[in-house]
């Protein structure tokens, strides 16, 4: 274990260094962003994302990952700082932190398995959509120069990687923010910079406990933000580090990504910043720039605040329109174009539950929703598609003139709350018989909807004066109709069969 964690550091020392240079440059302007969104000063994110990439290096559980102040978050948290105030954000920040802990612990993370790879799909493609949506402001409105800053950082993006000999020694992104930089610099350019964007702070943060009086008003208050917060970047790291893990072929720790997040907002709340969570765009970032491992997190951390801090003279030199690049460069690369290919030949509730993922998170901004709502159109597609292969087959049998008719009922499948009714509808309780023998050998019962029909076709058929003989139920399936079930507990079923 501790061999595997010092070669999370060690493997990739010069590409992680390089890359969180990159995601750096790239977090800056978009935390100020995101502080702007919540209402609080630009410091407030940029702490963040400072705390949260560098403790989330150590306790993390997806090497390579970067986690930072999000847009996700931000939204939550407009209405608790408007009506309360930056303290109580801080509060609710650290006791977001504490809730992610607690479900680490609880070992939510493996609720992930949940997610279909439709659900997964669609999130990626919204995400995409939505961060080339938020480059569009800096492109409206605005003078040509602008236009041609962008297409030539998303030409040498592209481009210098085709380089001979020095198209591999530095990523292109970086290229393009330094190359467009000094451009901008030596033309004397009228373009919108960094330095445009807020304030830079020029200190580094300290410890800040939130000033808000210790009692049950307070937690009151702080509760609904601070869950909210918990699902919305639990579920948004989880999606990512899926995301991560797909592409750099490995597998991370979700319960132990869980605890991390929660330790390092607690950092975020005690230094004065906002909640985070992992991003999927400077995830891409960082590992197309050749991040793989955990110093390129903490490296973006330390970078980040070295530039903001140091070198911000230069630094608000920089022209949105280099950054505007690289973003519209990690939509592309986010963006599962294959999806669109697929689907001629994906199954239709495939692709309803892909594009209803798109539509809701794009629609909402609320990542939380739309993943929601893929989740559960998958889960009732699923249920659907299952309970068709529930079946009833009978066949009529006469022993001796004593006997009378005997008929058997060979149920095979799944019986649940959506194959009860089917179930229950194979059963013809007008045909005059003796005996009625129900093999559910073949088929197993998950729920009380199922143990219900069953009660309904024993009881119905003993109405009608036929002997009724229940046999083959597995081990499972015998459990719980023992528990739930009344047509064998006389008393009960007596009830039943008298309409009590």
């Amino acid at each position: 274990m501790l061999q595997r964690y010092l070669e999370e550091w060690t493997r990739n020392i010069r590409g992680d260094l390089i890359a969180g240079l990159v995601v750096a440059l790239a977090l800056i302007p978009e935390a100020i962003a995101f502080s702007i969104i919540a209402g609080v000063d630009p410091r407030v994110g940029l702490y963040a994302s400072f705390c949260i990439a560098v403790i989330i290096a150590f306790v993390g559980g997806r090497p390579g990952m970067i986690s930072a102040a999000t847009g996700a978050m931000a939204l939550l948290m407009v209405t608790l700082v408007r009506d309360h105030g930056l303290e109580y954000l801080l509060a609710a920040t650290l006791l977001t932190g504490v809730l992610q802990i607690i479900a680490g612990f609880l070992k939510l993370g493996t609720l992930m398995r949940f997610v279909s790879r439709s659900v997964v799909t669609g999130f990626v493609n919204a995400l995409a959509i939505l961060i080339f949506m938020a480059q569009l402001p800096e492109l409206t409105g605005v003078t040509w120069p602008v236009y041609a800053m962008t297409a030539a950082g998303l030409g040498i993006i592209y481009l210098f990687p085709y380089i001979p000999l020095v198209g591999r020694l530095l990523p292109s992104p970086l290229v393009c923010i330094v190359a467009l930089t000094a451009v901008a610099m030596f033309l004397g350019l009228d373009i919108r910079t960094v330095g445009d964007m807020g304030e830079l702070p020029s200190t580094l943060p300290v410890f800040l406990w939130p000033e808000v009086p210790l009692n049950l008003d307070t937690l009151r208050i702080i509760f609904p933000y601070a869950a909210a917060l918990t699902v919305v970047g639990l579920l948004e790291s989880m999606m990512t580090e899926t995301i991560v893990d797909d592409l750099t072929d490995t597998r991370s720790n979700r319960n132990q990504e869980c605890k991390g997040q929660g330790i390092a907002n607690i950092g975020s709340g005690l230094m004065g910043g906002m909640a985070g969570c992992a991003m999927i765009g400077q995830s891409i970032i960082n590992v197309k720039s050749g991040g793989r491992g955990r110093l390129s997190s903490l490296a973006a951390g330390v970078y980040l605040m070295i530039l903001i801090v140091f070198l911000s003279d230069w630094l608000v030199q920089i022209p949105m329109a280099a950054l505007v690049a690289v973003m519209i460069m990690v939509s592309i690369g986010t963006f599962s174009w294959s999806s669109l290919r697929d689907m001629k030949k994906h199954p239709l509730s495939t692709n309803i539950v892909m594009v209803a993922t798109v539509s809701v998170v794009v629609v909402t901004h609320n990542l939380a929703i739309g993943v929601f709502v893929g989740v559960l159109l998958a889960a009732l597609f699923f249920a659907h598609k299952v309970a068709h292969f529930m079946s009833v087959d009978s066949g009529l049998t006469q022993t001796s003139e004593r006997d009378g008719e005997h008929r058997t009922y060979t149920i095979r499948g799944q019986v649940f709350f959506v194959s009860a009714e089917k179930f229950l509808e194979s059963f013809d309780f007008r045909e005059a018989l003796d005996r009625v023998t129900i093999d559910l050998s073949q088929a197993h019962f998950w729920d009380i909807s199922a143990v219900t029909a069953l009660d309904k076709a024993v009881i119905r058929f003993r109405r009608e004066g036929t002997d009724v003989e229940v046999l083959g139920l597995n081990e499972a399936s015998a459990t719980i109709v023992d528990r739930f079930g009344v047509h064998d507990k006389p008393e009960q079923a007596e009830k039943l069969m008298s309409g009590h």
